[in-house]
């Protein structure tokens, strides 16, 4: 769950990211060649990115 500029709640589909362009909101590239821009920073979506694949995939990483 992200939040767009005019503080919309999104959510993406984590497989489709291209990129991530700091300027200096989060614009995110997507691989359809659409973009998102939102308030979260870098860190956040890669741990927000993390915390899905974690779930999707029954990863952990505290092992």
């Amino acid at each position: 769950m992200l939040t767009k500029l005019n503080d919309t709640k999104i959510v993406l589909n984590c497989a489709h990211i291209e990129s991530v362009e700091l300027i200096p909101e989060s614009k995110i590239l997507m691989t359809n060649g659409k973009f998102y821009i939102v308030k979260e920073g870098a860190e956040e979506i890669i741990r927000k990115t993390i915390e899905y694949n974690g779930k999707i995939h029954c990863y952990r990483g505290d092992r």
